[in-house]
């Protein structure tokens, strides 16, 4: 049975109730308008899976600190303003069942609100001479582009391989939960070796995390995300790039063929969802994840054992066996 987060929180349950409110006061603008739309931001949280690697790494490595809630609200707020520009370029009307920022206040003003949320995150990280969690920050925040970038440039030639799929997957999504546990440790004055390895473990983690999502996009789970909307976007995920290296070359390009003209139509999405499961995509997918997750908690047991650490290690498990 999925443990909730609720019970995943408890050693730092206090910390995170704590964060809330000061997420708040740093987003604080005097200008109504900003301020009406940062309470908009902040009532639609999500899972806060994010606080929660920053404040259980910070426990596993020494005593939390306000040094830490700063840490989480700098990648809070960072990430956030990445999302408000995410939905501006993709033209999406929702994120996570609300209307997003600009469908309600417009574009000019989402690109705004995510340029005010960028100089408040790094304000907040020079103000108190936090440089060394600004570099990791800022650093995901690169690749996390760069990324994105990669993906692009690779949709538009279906060329992806393995190498080039864990490169893309290490970038947008790895590289941001592995930024919150170094900063978790960062913030608790750990050694540069320390930081170094809970960065190493949060890649692992960001690594299972995404092939998870990967899999959704073929109905394993009742999810938000409909079925096959990574193929309608021209994705290539690790189970289509598994099933595409074993198939013939006919067969191969039969599905790119759909993917690149007619991945609009419902009837050829099942197609290819079809291939991809007939030809072990799905078991290949779900061992590569595992052992991301194994390679995670090898890092993990080299750190002493505590109520943080066991939490941690839960919150591993929980993100590969989420529903959504």
């Amino acid at each position: 049975m999925t443990l909730s987060i609720k019970e995943i929180q408890v050693p730092v349950a206090d910390e995170m109730k704590a964060f809330e409110h000061k997420f708040r006061q740093f987003m604080k603008s005097d200008v109504m308008l900003l301020d009406q739309i940062m309470n908009y931001i902040v009532r639609r949280k999500g899972k806060q899976l994010r606080p929660m690697f920053v404040f259980l790494s910070a426990g596993v490595c020494g005593q939390i600190a306000e040094s830490t809630y700063r840490g989480a609200a700098l990648i809070e707020l960072l990430h956030t303003a990445t999302l408000v520009h995410d939905d501006v370029v993709d033209d999406s009307n929702y994120r996570r069942g609300f209307f997003s920022v600009n469908a309600l206040w417009k574009n000019k003003i989402a690109v705004l609100v995510g340029d005010y949320l960028l100089s408040r995150g790094l304000l907040l990280s020079v103000d108190h001479g936090e440089f060394d969690i600004l570099k990791i920050v800022s650093t995901a925040v690169r690749e996390l582009s760069e990324g994105e970038l990669l993906q692009i440039e690779k949709a538009r030639r279906l060329d992806i391989n393995e190498e080039v799929y864990y490169q893309i997957i290490k970038q947008k999504t790895a590289s941001l939960i592995a930024s919150c546990c170094a900063v978790g440790a960062s913030s608790v004055g750990a050694t540069a070796d320390i930081v170094k390895r809970m960065h190493a473990f949060g890649e692992k983690v960001g690594m299972a995390f995404q092939i998870k999502d990967d899999l959704f996009d073929y109905g394993e789970d009742e999810i938000g995300k409909p079925l096959g909307i990574d193929i309608k976007e021209k994705k290539m995920t690790l189970p289509l790039i598994y099933a595409l290296n074993k198939a013939s070359w006919l067969e191969k390009r039969r599905i790119i063929n759909i993917i690149r003209n007619e991945s609009h139509k419902p009837k050829k999405v099942s197609e290819v969802i079809a291939f991809v499961k007939d030809s072990g995509g799905l078991g290949y997918a779900q061992q590569v994840m595992q052992r991301y997750v194994e390679e995670a908690r090898a890092l993990l047991y080299e750190f002493a054992e505590s109520p943080h650490r066991h939490s941690l290690e839960q919150l591993v498990q929980y993100t590969i066996e989420r529903s959504k």
